[in-house]
């Protein structure tokens, strides 16, 4: 039943989810436990096709790129984002980040964030049909970073997070559901090429969700792998004076988890992998994603975006157009991306129309 709800919020999470195993296709699918922690929390990004791994830094960095931070220009920043999700099919489902950082003193740097998606209700039924009981799957995310300077050009980082899922407790069917928990970490390194008239190539390699299996039952072996990536990315930032700015970012991004057997024999063995194994055996799945996106600087004051994302099959195979927009106003800037439908009726992204809503806040060194 839990993998039934697994499905349900990894379809909004824009991801093909867990299904039972005699529903098991041939393709080369890859699925994992809470792909919320996949979903691009940023407004601003959102805007350039999620592309955010090598995009400036701001007080989001965490999600893409902790090793960004040092080299904000802001010593203090918070950052906040609201998405409904899927508002069109289920009430309630949503997701909200809460993001921010402080520089220390010789390139270093503490950040914290928090991730919440509500999945809304969902009346839960057996095979028959039959209403079992009604649940509210609530899953969070709790993240404590460090990152540093090793050179005016080179950053690292590492990020732990704590994730807590809440898909559906009590008993049904026989078996005692409960909470899922885990722990992951982030890697992540940055380098920055910007010269002093802001011109320049930026790039950034980062590691994400390195962690446990979660599971929502006592059997140790129904557990499920984490969403771990490989992201690898790069950005060009073009300046025509000190009012006209243009940056270019393409993103590349690896599940690091293996895809799961066409033989339901070897399902027992599968779900038996260890997490360092697990990493290794992903590179024989097909899951990737390309994100690709542009940003119009005005005055460091008003922001206009547009990008591109597309999913292999084993991922979701979804493609979307996105556009976006910010303004700033004091120490605030507020963003805000929209997801245009793109592709044909099997590829077209059920988060079309989807739309964001995220503030910054920063505060520059006295």
């Amino acid at each position: 039943m839990v993998r039934r709800i697994i499905f349900i919020i990894a379809l909004s999470a824009g991801c093909i989810g867990l299904q039972a195993q005699e529903e098991r296709s041939t393709v080369n699918i890859t699925t994992t436990a809470v792909p919320f922690l996949r979903i691009s929390p940023d407004a601003r990004s959102g805007g350039m096709g999620d592309a955010g791994i090598a995009l400036s830094p701001d007080a989001n960095s965490g999600f893409y790129n902790l090793a960004k931070t040092p080299f904000a220009k802001d010593r203090i920043a918070i950052g906040a984002t609201y998405t409904p999700w899927l508002k069109d099919v289920a009430d309630g489902m949503y997701l909200a980040t809460l993001a921010g950082y402080y520089q220390l003193r010789d390139g270093q740097g503490l950040s914290a964030s928090l991730r919440y998606f509500s999945a809304g209700d969902i009346d839960l039924v057996d095979y028959n049909g039959n209403k079992l009981q009604s649940a509210r799957p609530r899953e969070f995310a709790i993240d404590l970073g460090y990152s540093r300077k090793l050179s005016e050009k080179f950053g690292i980082a590492a990020a732990l997070r704590y994730i807590h899922s809440n898909l559906a407790s009590g008993q049904m069917n026989g078996v005692n559901y409960k909470a899922g928990t885990a722990v992951a970490g982030d890697l992540s390194v940055y380098f920055n090429g910007l010269n002093d008239k802001d011109r320049g190539w930026t790039a950034g390699l980062s590691l994400s969700n390195l962690g446990s299996k979660i599971g929502y039952t006592d059997d140790a072996d129904s557990k499920d792998f984490l969403p771990a990536n490989l992201g690898i990315g790069a950005a060009y930032r073009e300046a025509w004076d000190d009012d006209n700015k243009m940056t270019f970012a393409l993103d590349l991004n690896k599940s690091l988890v293996p895809k799961i057997p066409a033989n339901p024999e070897e399902i027992p063995a599968y779900r038996k992998k260890g997490v360092v194994e697990s990493w290794f055996n992903s590179f024989g799945n097909e899951a990737w994603q390309v994100s690709f996106g542009g940003e119009y600087a005005y005055k460091q004051q008003l922001y206009l975006r547009l990008g591109y994302s597309s999913k292999t099959y084993s991922y979701g195979n979804w493609q979307y157009v996105t556009a976006g927009a910010g303004v700033q106003f004091g120490k605030a800037t507020v963003n805000f991306s929209w997801f245009i439908p793109a592709g044909d009726k099997v590829g077209r992204n059920p988060l079309a129309n989807t739309i964001r809503f995220g503030v910054l806040f920063g505060w520059p060194d006295q």
